[in-house]
């Protein structure tokens, strides 16, 4: 198997060998599959633009015509340099003629096939796995760690630091989809431009939450014990997109906060990053409700929904709501 593990993915997009010409990226992160596909082939080629070392493909025409890729891969560039064939996965089965590319693949052409989630038994995923010229690169939503490396990253490339406060509290607006984080965080650069770093009124002005829906209501309601609205909520963000990956990590991550203010006899005025006004009161209520040992059974029961919810994506959704709903359903015991 030639799956990547994460801590190894940047090194190989940024330094691809020749080994494996054939590239599959995939994931649930949108942004972060764009991203990928599109460093790889930046380093593939010397001119994106150029139509004769860059060639764009729909993944469903490739689909009706299994042979145009293998030829694709092996026709010489009419002014010579380096050539890569970029194929965007449709509803069509790519499979047929990706096997055959596999089998005739050239390795002097950089072949990335861009997709979306796929889970462990999906026949692209298994095909390009088992290859031995090929490799796969999977793009998952990124932790709070990726996080913080990214809006590092973003600000030294803009010529600016960021406040410890400013950084905690952009932290949990980010997240989800790579495009719209970046988006977020060279918006909050271009709005600091002319200082020399970024305040928390810097983010209080400008960034909004950058995930595809904002979860506090499904959070609060959760941890209010209101299971009914707890499941309306989470209806309405699965269908504007919210993955469950997603929706598990902002659970996760409040129970850290209402854990770690417990611990430490923080009121909801000092927790960092702040609570929005609007929420005040459902957090006040939420840890008068939760004991820290009962938060911690909560984290422990978040930490094995969220690994199944990695594990089984065809299961994802229900795995979540019923650990969601189960969470609700004990905020109302006062044991």
């Amino acid at each position: 198997m030639t799956a990547l593990k994460s801590s190894d993915i940047d090194r190989f997009v940024a330094r691809p060998d020749s080994a494996h010409p054939v590239v599959l990226v995939y994931g649930p992160d949108a942004g972060l599959v764009r991203e990928r596909a599109e460093a790889l082939i930046r380093v593939s080629v010397d001119d994106m633009a150029d139509p004769f070392a860059l060639v764009r493909l729909d993944g469903d025409d490739v689909a009706g015509e299994p042979t145009r890729l293998v030829e694709e891969v092996n026709t010489i560039p009419l002014f010579g340099g380096r050539r890569a064939v970029w194929v965007r996965a449709g509803a069509r089965n790519l499979v047929p003629a990706v096997e055959a590319l596999l089998k005739a693949a050239a390795p002097d052409c950089r072949v990335v096939i861009e997709a979306g989630e796929l889970r462990k038994t999906a026949p692209l995923r298994v095909v390009c796995e088992k290859a031995p010229n090929a490799i796969t690169l999977p793009c998952y939503e990124d932790n709070e760690r990726d996080l913080a490396r990214l809006i590092d990253d973003e600000m030294r490339e803009a010529g600016l630091t960021i406040a410890a406060d400013a950084k905690a509290a952009l932290l949990p607006l980010l997240g989800g989809d790579r495009a719209a984080t970046r988006s977020e965080v060279r918006k909050l650069a271009l709005y600091a431009r002319g200082n020399d770093k970024v305040e928390l009124a810097d983010v209080i002005a400008v960034v909004s939450d950058a995930s595809a829906l904002a979860l506090d209501e499904l959070v609060d309601a959760v941890f209010a014990g209101r299971p009914g609205e707890a499941e309306a909520q989470f209806t309405k963000a699965r269908n504007a997109g919210t993955t469950p990956g997603s929706i598990m990590f902002a659970v996760q991550r409040h129970v850290a906060t209402l854990h770690k203010a417990r611990l430490t006899d923080t009121s909801v005025d000092r927790i960092m990053p702040p609570i929005h006004f609007s929420r005040r009161a459902a957090v006040e209520a939420a840890l008068k409700t939760w004991t820290a040992p009962r938060l911690e059974r909560a984290m422990a029961q978040l930490a094995d929904a969220a690994f199944d919810v990695r594990r089984n994506a065809m299961l994802a959704e229900p795995i979540a709501q019923r650990a969601l709903l189960s969470l609700a359903v004990n905020a109302r015991r006062r044991d």
